[in-house]
């Protein structure tokens, strides 16, 4: 397979090497010694940058069961996925997307190794691979980023860069193993270093042109000091393969969740306690506001860290950690990159005046990933709903609001794909199930078990403090 990454990297190179070549030289036969010369050591800084990546980048496979697709039977079938991670830890902690681990059962890693003494990078050097089993260390599938940890020591791994720092035009190189080829390089540019495709969801991306495949995803998208800037998600493709859009998590997102889900198996959602609106005209002149654009505090919650902070209604937000806001969408975004106890300056205009309030984020008590910690994918998964299941019990109670009625379950997550119930919601309350009170988990699991598909079902949940019933058929 490094024989295939060689001719990748050569083949791209061709194309940017053109670009270097003055105009006077196009349509001679040969360049001259010293555009030769220049070219030379512009491949080789490539050459050497791909020799140092590389090690880092792992080849994911997985296998599980999966819905049969279009069956309607709600049968399961063996499946097997392939996808890319990258070592960020000399003990065997890799980060890989969370989609890439989607049904999996069991998981393994196929670290590259150098097969002889001769440098990495060299001509003709050849490489070695072997299988490793894997383990979950955690989910985040609010940013699609996963932690994964095998038993091997003094491993090879990728430096974290800034991603505050990524500039629209520079370039960038994507490794993984698209279409299960390993260790795979290409080269692009950056297109946009913030791009929110979802205006509810705070989650930004690097989107880049390097072009990425299938099997890319979870791999890393590095600078030209190969550095991590980004972990390759997803692609935007009509059909199926690159087409110049991909999209990569920023690093200091990345960074962010890597910490968190190391250190406690989840990921820990900040809280500020405040309301935002977007201004308008009518807006501005109703209220005199300085300007007739950006963000407001429409409500500061009583008690929270911006009113305790000082942060007060109709303050204008400039910045949130030196990063300008416009809209609320970068608002969400530029908060998401910020840890729990971390304190960020708010720079805001109030009275005609520029202000500057540090404020201490504190952790959500909704936060939707709260209870993953305590699932057991073997003990806890309803496979026939898509959801896992924790039993109501002294381990969690304080997560539970006061309960209105008896609950024996409480969804914990979940499952992205087709198979998912998608009227559930992390933290719903099951209390009844066809009008028969839900007295545990194992009971919930018998009485799902003596429904045929197609059956109807009516589950009696409580969430947020209300009783509603959730109707859909048996899958």
């Amino acid at each position: 397979m490094m024989r295939n990454r060689y001719f990748v990297l050569c083949a791209v190179l061709s194309v940017t090497a053109a670009s270097f070549v003055s105009p006077s030289a196009r349509g001679q036969a040969d360049p001259s010694p010293q555009e030769g010369a220049s070219l030379t050591r512009l491949s080789a800084s490539f050459q050497g940058l791909a020799a140092r990546v590389s090690p880092a980048v792992v080849r994911i496979m997985t296998s599980g069961y999966g819905p049969v697709e279009g069956s309607g039977s709600g049968a399961f079938t063996s499946q097997r996925g392939t996808g890319s991670g990258v070592i960020l830890d000399r003990d065997g902690v890799i980060i890989t997307n969370a989609h890439v681990l989607e049904g999996a059962s069991r998981i393994r890693i196929v670290l590259t190794t150098p097969s002889s003494t001769e440098s990495p990078g060299a001509p003709g050097h050849a490489t070695r691979s072997r299988a490793v089993p894997a383990k979950v260390v955690g989910i985040d599938s609010a940013t699609d980023l996963a932690l994964l940890k095998i038993d091997e020591t003094n491993l090879p791994t990728l430096e974290f860069g800034d991603s505050d720092l990524v500039r629209q035009g520079q370039l960038a190189l994507a490794f993984g193993s698209p279409l299960g080829l390993d260790n795979s390089v290409t080269l692009g540019v950056v297109s946009s270093p913030t791009r929110q495709l979802d205006p509810d969801e705070p989650m930004v991306y690097i989107q880049t042109d390097a072009p990425i495949n299938p099997g890319n995803s979870g791999g890393p998208l590095v600078d030209v000091q190969g550095k991590l800037i980004g972990i390759n998600t997803f692609i935007l493709s009509q059909s199926g393969g690159n087409e110049g859009i991909g999209f990569a998590a920023p690093s200091n997102i990345v960074r962010n969740v890597y910490e968190q889900l190391k250190k406690d198996g989840h990921v820990h959602r900040v809280y500020l306690g405040v309301q935002l609106q977007t201004v308008n005209p009518t807006l501005a002149a109703g209220l005199h506001l300085p300007q007739d654009w950006g963000v407001m505090l429409s409500d500061v919650t009583p008690g929270g860290p911006a009113d305790k902070a000082g942060l007060r209604i109709a303050d204008i937000v400039l910045k949130i950690g030196g990063k300008p806001i416009e809209n609320v969408r970068e608002f969400s975004a530029a908060l998401y990159q910020h840890a729990i106890d971390e304190v960020v300056d708010v720079e805001a205009i109030r009275d005609n005046r520029k202000i500057v309030i540090p404020v201490k984020l504190v952790k959500r008590t909704d936060d939707p990933n709260r209870f993953l910690e305590f699932v057991n994918q073997e003990k806890n998964l309803i496979r026939e709903w898509g959801i896992f299941v924790l039993p109501v019990d002294q381990n969690f109670v304080d997560m539970l609001p006061t309960l209105r009625k008896p609950a024996g379950a409480v969804v914990a997550a979940r499952i992205a794909g087709p198979s998912a119930v998608t009227d559930f919601t992390a933290g719903d309350l099951i209390c009844e199930l066809n009008g028969q009170p839900v007295e545990d988990v194992v009971a919930l699991k018998a009485s799902i078990a003596k429904l045929n598909s197609d059956d109807p079902v009516v589950v009696q949940i409580q969430r947020q403090g209300q009783l509603m019933f959730v109707a859909f058929e048996m899958p």
